[in-house]
């Protein structure tokens, strides 16, 4: 099995909704990843002997799920259930985040990834010319990437993101950049979090421009370590 057989799995069936967001279940989910790469793992990454980053007081999980040997990492704030960070979470909030992270980092390898582009079913790869718009979803679950903050799916007009979770989304975002590797990957991951990014732009412009900026920098610097093995 690869990615693309992960993207044309059918997951709704395994999925609930609470708030108008949609959840698919991570018992499942990690199921599916070790029947198609029985060497499927995934990691949890700690920060000062503990599983999550604290943030001003609250917590942001990172998770890296690696199948078909290519890992790719997701970070997620510990919510309630208003998608409001936790002061302080305990252990069981922490765990709920580590494991809806931990999915979320599986749809970036393809499995039900398409909820997250806001669509009903899996489109049928292959059974048809693959569409500009297929090879960008495949894209997403191929290359090097971190997903969007929220494990949750979000309506397009949600409501905007608060001081702290745009200030909490905005660092995550930058955190991670030097986990991208390559331009490829720094475009995948601002793909895979455009609505986020979207929100941001409009409720707190300051902190856009300051991701902005950041992925700038750091496409420069792909540019001149490519220049550089160029010239080797």
């Amino acid at each position: 099995m690869s990615p693309i057989d992960l993207l044309q799995i059918n997951v709704n069936a395994h999925t609930e909704k609470k708030n108008g967001l949609t959840y698919l279940s991570w018992a499942w989910a990690w199921a599916e990843a070790l029947k198609a790469d029985p060497q499927a793992t995934f990691q949890v990454h700690l920060f000062n002997d503990m599983p999550y980053m604290d943030v001003n007081g609250t917590g942001m999980v990172w998770i890296t799920v690696t199948m078909f040997g290519q890992p790719r990492t997701c970070m997620l704030p510990v919510m309630n259930h208003r998608n409001q960070p936790i002061l302080t979470p305990d252990a069981f909030q922490v765990n709920t985040a580590i494991m809806r992270c931990m999915t979320k980092a599986l749809a970036l390898h393809g499995l039900g990834l398409y909820i997250y582009s806001g669509e009903d079913v899996p489109e049928e790869i292959g059974k048809e010319p693959v569409t500009k718009e297929a090879t960008a979803v495949v894209s997403v679950a191929t290359q090097t990437a971190t997903a969007d903050v929220e494990i949750k799916v979000k309506k397009e007009k949600s409501d905007p993101m608060n001081d702290a979770e745009a200030d909490l989304f905005a660092n995550g975002m930058i955190k991670f950049l030097g986990h991208c590797q390559d331009d490829s990957g720094l475009k995948s991951y601002w793909k895979a979090n455009q609505a986020q990014l979207d929100k941001l732009k409009v409720s707190h412009p300051e902190l856009y421009a300051k991701v902005r900026d950041s992925f700038s920098e750091e496409k420069k610097l792909y540019a001149e370590k490519a220049k550089e093995k160029t010239n080797e």
